[in-house]
């Protein structure tokens, strides 16, 4: 095996997969400006982060950089927990946020305009061990999967909606359009799906909009959440009229969105979806194929090792 224990390695998620040189320019003058020592690649494609962490993992790197956003940085975090705990001991990922969705970089301060501030905290090598989610299900062959997440799972309308703005984006270019042609296209959504949750003792059996299980923040919904206190935070939202719909957009884009009256919050362990009308399915914004029957939700802690601000 190679000794990179000092070396960095370095993914580089392109957004949409164009490479903008100008954005990479910056962060390798960065790096320069540190001396540090780093060896970069990019990834072809969303398939492709799992197996160029995989090749940093047994060429002996210690320290692991995304260049990405949440779904990037969720590939990578599965990666890394299918290896024994004495491998995943030894590296430390990090983060520069550069993808369509940066929330887990934005919970740490993290932010993509902010290049050279951000190279200087990773720089100081600051580890935090954090959390993750595991959300265990049946996929369509009737197998038993998990797959691990660091910001959150959607069941439901949210997850229809980041699908659409994930789309639109990549369409249209630009984070304020895709929103605005989003929320438009919102009122063309199934708005409540039938449900059957189970959170601590409390079952929940009832027409519901969307639910939230968070490790974190949940991109405004799970706003008390936080990836190293062993539970999760989750907002169960009940279909709000019309005018408190719109309401509720408002208060999200505001950061109450627990002051909203059709929000339910709960802090657990587990959370088992024993009925979901089968509404969609997101995992750190990436929409995950429909599980078939129950699903459960844990988390597993202080599992990772997160370098994190000064």
């Amino acid at each position: 095996m190679a000794d990179n224990n000092n070396k960095w390695g370095i993914i580089y998620c392109p957004k949409h997969g164009i490479r903008t040189s100008k954005r990479w320019e910056r962060v390798e003058k960065a790096l320069k400006a540190k001396r540090i020592d780093y060896d970069f690649v990019q990834s072809e494609n969303p398939n492709s982060v799992n197996r160029l962490v995989k090749l940093f993992i047994n060429n002996g790197y210690r320290t692991i950089i995304i260049m990405g956003g949440d779904s990037a940085l969720n590939d990578a975090i599965n990666c890394l927990m299918q290896e024994e705990s004495s491998v995943r001991d030894r590296i430390n990922l990090g983060i520069i946020p550069n993808g369509m969705m940066n929330d887990f970089a934005h919970f740490w301060g993290f932010r993509e305009g902010d290049v050279e501030q951000t190279v200087n905290w990773l720089a100081q090598q600051r580890v935090r061990r954090i959390d993750v989610g595991r959300i265990n299900y049946t996929n369509k062959k009737h197998e038993a999967c998990h797959r691990y997440f660091v910001n959150c799972v959607n069941v439901g309308l949210i997850a229809a909606l980041m699908n659409l703005r994930r789309q639109t984006r990549h369409i249209l270019m630009s984070r304020t359009l895709s929103f605005l042609t989003t929320f438009i296209l919102m009122i063309f959504q199934r708005l409540d799906y039938k449900m059957h949750i189970k959170i601590n003792n409390d079952q929940i059996k009832r027409k519901v909009m969307t639910v939230c299980v968070g490790n974190a923040t949940g991109y405004g919904q799970t706003p008390n959440g936080v990836p190293y206190n062993g539970l999760l935070d989750v907002s169960v939202v009940y279909h709000p009229e019309m005018m408190q719909l719109f309401e509720g957009w408002y208060l999200l884009l505001k950061g109450k969105f627990l002051n909203h009256r059709s929000v339910h919050p709960y802090r657990t362990n587990e959370v088992r979806f024993e009925e979901t009308s089968r509404a969609m399915v997101s995992v750190d914004g990436r929409l995950m194929n429909t599980p078939v029957g129950p699903f459960t939700i844990k988390v597993e802690q202080e599992v990772i090792n997160f370098l994190i601000p000064a």
